[in-house]
């Protein structure tokens, strides 16, 4: 399974894992738009339970422009990982560009057993690249 995500980085006992793909059909070519999907999975190998609280990307377009996205969860979700859970979603990416890049954080807080809030912990979520077949425009 591990193998379906071409880019992975751990920290802190946290793993997040990135599968990445081109959607020509849903790109817009002609118009200079560029989609992607992208699937993540985070697993919690620590002894913790962390509550995922916030994201933030770096967003990077093939010209060198940069979109900084930050919000609460993801895709509508904080989800609760106790130790030795996953947590998998999938999103997308526009661009102007057939290439760029994304990278960022996630932020989760510490749950502890009686149920307050211990301390943040920042797992990057590892760089990847967003390329387009060179078929594709």
């Amino acid at each position: 399974m591990k193998e379906l995500f071409q880019h992975a980085a751990t920290t802190h006992g946290v793993t997040v894992r990135v599968a990445v793909n081109f959607l020509p059909e849903q790109s817009r070519i002609e118009a200079g738009k560029w989609f992607w999907v992208y699937h993540i999975r985070i697993e919690n190998d620590s002894d913790r339970t962390l509550q995922l609280v916030t994201r933030h990307w770096r967003i990077t377009d093939g010209r060198g422009a940069v979109n900084l996205v930050e919000g609460e969860g993801v895709v509508g979700e904080t989800p609760v990982l106790h130790p030795g859970q996953s947590h998998d979603y999938v999103s997308g990416c526009p661009l102007a560009t057939p290439q760029g890049s994304m990278e960022g954080y996630y932020t989760f807080r510490e749950i502890h057993p009686d149920g307050s809030q211990g301390d943040s912990v920042l797992v990057p979520i590892p760089h990847f690249p967003l390329a387009a077949p060179a078929t594709a425009g």
